[in-house]
């Protein structure tokens, strides 16, 4: 399992019965997450400094219940790297503090590579990996459907002092533009991904991991270089195993590119105890330098 132990301003403080109590620099949130089916307690109970809690609702989303004051965002840091958190309608913050031990691969495979090298960021959200990208020297094209995403990547690339680094965003449908890249000859070093199980496009376009994964990673693969880097796939799909994606990876780039294909489960530690909270599945092709 891949799990990141560098971070000092998040923990993962107790997990129980559904939720997971996190600190978010001072900021203390409680938050349901499907993988806790143990029972260690009410943290309601147990935790006193707790700022925010998030309700589900039964028909579907829920809402945050402010126990203290609770800033409506505030940052946080990982090493060089600066996000800004703020609490979302679907429990979400903004940032996936596992996705740091892809954070620190990238940046180490960025860093050695000696050459310039160009990144392709889909469904990239609110830009985790292209401000760790863009801290380590690349080109990023940086595309996700929701303008909203695109805005608060911008303003994390900000933070982290990275505003006139080389970055194009992109408010489109993934599978639409990356037609358009090939159409237009354009190549890429490295390609990220993090595709949702279900979603819409920007002009309501239905996107289905099942049904439509293999064939935008086949469209992808004719975007890379001779010389690719990486290709990451992350999913946070319940119901398909990780050697589902390592598979897909060796149908499409390794049999062209030639590398190598490993596929994990991503978690976080628990903090004061020996367990780790699994939060999806990495993917990667590392190529061969």
């Amino acid at each position: 399992m891949l799990v990141c132990n560098d971070w000092k301003d998040y923990e993962l403080i107790d997990c129980s019965c559904g939720e997971k109590l996190e600190r978010w620099g001072n900021i203390y949130l409680l938050r349901p997450d499907p993988q806790i089916i143990w029972d260690n307690g009410d943290l309601l109970k147990k935790y006193n400094n707790i700022n925010s809690h998030y309700h589900r609702s039964n028909k579907g989303g829920g809402n945050w219940e402010n126990l203290k004051s609770t800033p409506a965002t505030w940052k946080v840091n990982y090493k060089n790297l600066t996000f800004n958190i703020k609490q979302m309608g679907f429990k979400h913050t903004g940032l996936f503090p596992e996705q740091a031990s892809n954070w620190d691969f990238m940046i180490e495979k960025i860093k050695n590579a000696k050459r310039p090298i160009k990144v392709l960021n889909l469904f990239a959200y609110t830009g985790g990996a292209t401000v760790a990208c863009l801290s380590a020297g690349a080109s990023v094209v940086h595309v996700d459907s929701s303008r909203g995403m695109v805005d608060w990547a911008k303003e994390n690339v900000k933070s982290s002092g990275l505003e006139n680094a080389s970055v194009r965003y992109i408010v489109d449908d993934v599978v639409k533009f990356v037609k358009r890249e090939i159409r237009r000859g354009n190549k890429y070093d490295a390609i990220i991904m993090d595709p949702p199980s279900y979603g819409r496009g920007a002009n309501n376009e239905v996107w289905d991991i099942e049904k439509d994964l293999y064939g935008l990673v086949e469209l992808c693969n004719e975007l890379l270089s001779d010389k690719p880097l990486f290709f990451i796939i992350n999913t946070y799909t319940t119901g398909l195993s990780q050697e589902v994606f390592k598979n897909i990876l060796e149908l499409t780039v390794n049999k062209e590119k030639k590398g190598k294909v490993y596929s994990e489960e991503i978690g976080i530690p628990i903090k004061n105890s020996k367990l780790v909270l699994p939060c999806g599945i990495c993917t990667r092709f590392i190529g061969n330098e």
